[in-house]
């Protein structure tokens, strides 16, 4: 504050005790006073922007609070900064007097309630251009932030009952005001005290500050507000470093040469259009700078260097500020982690992959021996911990004795297909290696169990994390649930306001209370409903349960519709006067001529839509279950009371009575684990060859890429016959639109296509080398 002393007289001081609504001000207002009286002291309590005595400043404040007066939102901004340029003109005389100003708010307020809490102003500059021309110079000698919980917040307000505008809003608003504070209070390091705790306790803290600030009564070096970090950014480790940015005139920004220095490791770009994050913006921090977009007019670049550079990446209040501010859903969408869950059983691991809007990767039983034990002799398997220890000692046994013969048919079906390879000694190369490894996995995987364990690799934003964290606490199987909770307890670490509500009673908890109380009611309405026998006789591996449109030419209309200025119910009508030919032409022009199967044609095939009811072995379901643009993918408890089939390479090998004796093991300890009430257990004894049955919905532009993805040469060739049967009822119902899907498969040599493949990839690393 630069002022005039009056000559003779101790320059007095500017206190400040901030924070919203019910946090417990006018209480410690009083009782700073009286501490300040008793120390004989002259003091002043003051309200901004009303103080008292100024006529002018309580006519404007009192307008403001009048619900009589309707008023927009910039006419309340300018109006509370009338009145306060009104008020700090008191306070300023009243210091200059050597009076001890105890002042209820200050400026913080109007950031804190209608920029952070309801977003009137939605350009931070030019809210805080407005403040800084009223406040001009007369800045707090200290400004003190209380602080608590919006819940302790909203229950004060109420008990007070008041009328102003701001009370009684929700506690999502109070939260929102609340981050507001603590960020402005980082930003311009403004003390924050804890008052959630005892009434003296939260006295004797202030009294601390404010005495340190007695001690030199001496005009202040505090800085102006336009010099703070929130609006004119240096190096705070470093003030002597350049500035990143110049504030100009208009209230825009230009970028410095040393801001554009510093972007340059920030950005790939640091003046085009287009750019991405580079590895010095972390993933927390340009999910925090993309949330501020909603609020400022600024490029983001600009955004990065005013509120961003030079702090710490992971600062929790920043990130919870953020969310808080502009909306915890939207936000989460911007930040994403890499997950790893290790030692996953394969139940575990489909239970994982549920959800639609993440990417997973795991280990494969296509390409991976499993016949290594750990250094406790253990194949890998999951034991669930708490079975009867009787169980768990027959659990053991029959896992053991299952990958004891997968161990032992692995081997010999790899030396059976290398022994009866048709490819010549000279081109045995590493290609031919790996494919032929890959055949026999392919063959031997059938008689692993469920209960092998994969490692599991998730990059999902944080919303969608939060969603497969209340998935897996919400599930039946133990296993889920522990996994559930260490998902959550690890990606804490790195995200941790991101996951803030993902096990709170009133959001996370409630969500994962709902998911399974609905899952358990439910399956008590199908116990009482339906039978529980299986189904009679063989069951159909593919069912096409339902087709729309049953006519495929009714979606011509929706491929010509973004090429019109007709409503679709017009192209429709138009489209009924036409012959057949021409509509097939529509969709002939469509599907254009397609080169490979990745040209895939347009969304308007998102309309059409085909539901199946699938019977095939888990192995093959695990492979297709990964496709995630799917809709009503739902999976029944897995059981061997479907059965299996024995691969052809198995019998050509003379290993059916081994392959048969695996299923006879799983059925025995199926029956065990069920015997002694474990239910869900048991599916860890059933077999990736065990049959299971499934459902699916999915649209026709999805059909090209799994139809066409999955019956090529180098898949397993379980999957492929199961999609061609597909494919097969597709085009019966849909001509058209199954001939248009050219590259499905239907005759390819396996091997020689695999090898093919493998090949092909050691050409590609070749040319990497």
């Amino acid at each position: 504050m630069n002022d005039q002393q009056i000559p003779g007289r101790q320059r007095g001081k500017y206190i400040v005790l901030e924070g919203p609504e019910g946090v417990g001000k006018t209480t410690q207002i009083q009782e700073l006073t009286r501490r300040l009286q008793l120390a004989g002291l002259p003091v002043r309590v003051l309200r901004e922007p009303d103080s008292q005595s100024d006529l002018t400043a309580r006519a404007i404040r009192q307008l403001t609070q009048d619900p009589r007066y309707p008023m927009n939102t910039r006419t309340e901004v300018l109006l509370y900064n009338a009145a306060r340029s009104q008020s700090l003109q008191v306070i300023k005389n009243s210091v200059q007097q050597g009076l001890i100003c105890i002042v209820d708010r200050n400026y913080l307020t109007t950031l804190a309630i209608q920029y952070y809490g309801r977003g009137d102003v939605p350009d931070y500059a030019t809210i805080n251009n407005i403040i800084s021309f009223a406040v001009d110079d007369v800045e707090p000698d200290l400004c003190i932030v209380l602080d608590a919980p919006a819940s302790t917040l909203k229950s004060r307000a109420h008990d007070r009952a008041t009328g102003e505008r701001f009370d009684n809003l929700d506690e999502m608003f109070l939260e929102r005001v609340r981050a507001g504070y603590l960020w402005e209070a980082k930003q311009r390091q403004f003390p924050v005290i804890d008052a959630s705790a005892g009434i003296e306790a939260v006295s004797d803290s202030i009294w601390k500050l404010v005495t340190a600030s007695l001690a030199s009564r001496k005009p202040p070096i505090t800085p102006s507000l336009n010099s703070l970090p929130a609006t004119s950014v240096s190096d705070t480790k470093a003030t002597t470093e350049l500035p990143l940015l110049q504030k100009n005139k208009n209230g825009s920004y230009t970028i410095t040469d040393a801001g554009n220095a510093w972007l340059a490791d920030a950005v790939t770009n640091v003046d085009g259009p287009v750019y991405a994050t580079k590895s010095k913006l972390e993933s927390i921090t340009a999910a925090a700078a993309m949330a501020r977009l909603s609020r400022r007019g600024d490029d983001m670049r600009v955004i990065i260097l005013d509120e961003f550079a030079n702090k710490t990446d992971k600062d929790d209040a920043l990130v919870r500020r953020v969310i808080t501010a502009y909306g915890d859903d939207s936000v989460q969408q911007l930040v994403g982690q890499h997950m790893v869950i290790e030692g996953a059983s394969n139940l575990l691991t489909k239970k994982l992959e549920w959800g639609r809007m993440a990417a997973y990767l795991e280990q494969s039983t296509r390409y991976i021996y499993y016949d290594q034990k750990d250094a406790n002799g253990r194949y890998k398997y999951y034991v669930p911990k708490y079975l009867k220890k009787s169980i768990k000692k027959e659990y053991i046994i029959h896992m053991d004795a299952l990958f004891d013969k997968y161990s032992a048919m692995v081997h010999t079906l790899t030396e059976y297909v290398r022994s009866h390879s048709d490819v010549a000694q000279k081109d045995r190369d590493i290609a031919w290696s790996g494919a032929t490894r890959a055949q026999a996995c392919d063959a031997a995987r059938a008689v692993l169990p469920v209960a092998t364990k994969s490692t599991v690799g998730i990059f999902a934003s944080g919303q969608a994390l939060e969603n497969l964290i209340m998935q897996l606490q919400s599930d039946l199987l133990p296993e889920a649930r522990q996994s559930g909770q260490q998902i959550l307890d690890e990606a804490r670490k790195m995200i941790p306001s991101f996951l803030e509500r993902a096990d709170k009673p009133d959001r996370g908890g409630a969500t994962i209370a709902y998911r399974a109380n609905t899952r358990t009611a439910v399956a008590e309405l199908a116990n009482q409903l339906l039978s529980n026998s299986y189904t009679d006789g063989t069951p159909q591996p593919v069912t096409l349960t339902e087709v729309w449109p049953r006519n495929e030419t009714d979606i011509a209309a929706d491929m010509l519709y973004e090429h019109s200025h007709l409503s679709l119910k017009e192209i429709q009508s138009a489209l009924l006067k036409l012959p057949y030919t021409d509509k097939t032409a529509i969709m002939s022009a469509y599907f254009g001529e397609r080169l490979n199967r990745r040209h895939r044609p347009g969304r308007a095939l998102e309309k059409v839509h085909y539901s199946w009811d699938l019977v095939c072995d888990y192995g093959i379901f695990r492979d297709l279950q990964r496709h995630r643009m799917v809709d009503d993918l739902e999976w029944q408890e897995l059981t061997p009371r479907y059965g299996f089939e024995v691969p052809d390479l198995i019998d050509e090998a003379g290993l059916t009575d081994d392959f048969e004796n695996c299923f006879e093991i799983s059925l025995k300890l199926h029956s065990i684990l069920q015997q002694a009430g474990y239910r869900l257990e048991a599916q860890y004894a059933t077999l990736l060859g065990h049959k299971m049955r499934w459902k699916v919905t999915y649209n026709a532009r999805e059909a090209f890429h799994l139809h066409e993805l999955r019956t090529s040469p180098q898949g397993h060739p379980g999957y492929r016959k199961l999609v061609l049967q597909m494919h097969a009822k597709l085009s019966e119902v849909h001509p058209i639109i199954g001939e248009a899907m050219k590259f499905v498969n239907k005759g390819e040599d396996e091997a020689l296509t695999r090898l093919a493949a493998e090949r092909y990839t050691q050409f590609k690393l070749n040319q990497l080398n």
